[in-house]
């Protein structure tokens, strides 16, 4: 009889293990391995053991809640089963060879706290649905080819602490809605193909500590409402097309001082009067 129970324990415990998700779950995690190349992975999972058991898998009361992959080798492209995760809070594949592009109905993942694809070479524009995902606090989307223009409703993501896009080919302005983001920390959009005039709305961005506009094609006033940012640290805005009034406070506060490339494409420093907050900016 002892030998009979011994029997049903370890089979009982045995099937536990393997019946850590359900179905649904696994085959997602399965699909996201086949689509992305697992055999070459530099550190593989192996399909026959316990999901929780796998390289980057973390699971809760048997849901799957992140995924962390960074720099492993993945080459392939995001399959649109990873919507399945409705529980996953962390999908990091930062550092990869992935391609395609941001599935379109990604903000189906309601719980996702941290998004970073960055440093891939997914293309396309950022869907609209990333609107949707209400309690992300870090988008990282950076060194990718991603284009079109940011998401109108941006500014939906009222939990969000970092947005780091730069090294893109995002064009058009910057939407009204993201200076409503509160919380946001981070705000690096350099190296894109931004256009337009940084709004005096800024200063409602009262958390930001880091902001990075430099090598866009933005222009317009730059808005004195920056020195209202109290928190601001670093600011690097220089190598858009900004002209008129400026502050020897914000000259000082912006990494390259304040230079810019005028109207024949000459990279100009802009003139900062001694004076404090009374200085007119002027190009040589």
């Amino acid at each position: 009889m002892k030998n009979i129970t011994t029997l049903f324990l370890t089979l009982f415990f045995s099937f536990s293990m393997f019946a850590d998700v359900s179905q649904s779950e696994k085959d997602a995690l399965v699909k996201l391995y086949q689509s992305t190349n697992g055999n070459q992975w530099t550190v593989k999972w192996d399909l026959s053991s316990p999901i929780s058991t796998w390289h980057g898998v973390t699971l809760q009361d048997d849901k799957v809640i992140s995924i962390n992959l960074d720099n492993n080798n993945l080459v392939g492209e995001i399959p649109e089963e990873i919507l399945n995760l409705v529980s996953l809070q962390e999908l990091d594949l930062h550092k990869n060879k992935i391609s395609g592009t941001i599935p379109s109905a990604i903000g189906k993942l309601k719980e996702m706290k941290v998004l970073d694809l960055s440093f891939n070479k997914i293309s396309g524009t950022i869907p609209s649905s990333i609107c949707e995902m209400s309690n992300l606090k870090n988008l990282e989307l950076y060194m990718n080819m991603l284009s079109g223009e940011l998401p109108m409703q941006i500014g939906a993501l009222n939990q969000l602490e970092i947005l780091s896009l730069f090294n893109n080919e995002i064009v058009g302005q910057i939407p009204s809605s993201l200076y409503e983001i509160k919380t946001l920390k981070t705000l690096l959009l350099n190296s894109n193909k931004l256009s337009g005039g940084l709004s005096r709305e800024v200063a409602n961005m009262a958390s930001l500590e880091n902001l990075s506009l430099f090598d866009n094609k933005m222009n317009g006033q730059v808005p004195f409402e920056l020195e209202k940012l109290d928190e601001l640290k670093e600011m690097n805005i220089s190598y858009n097309m900004f002209n008129g009034l400026i502050s020897k406070d914000l000259a000082i506060l912006d990494t390259l001082n304040m230079t810019m490339i005028n109207d024949k494409g000459v990279a100009v420093l802009l003139e900062v009067n001694t004076g404090k907050n009374t200085a007119i900016a002027s190009e040589d």
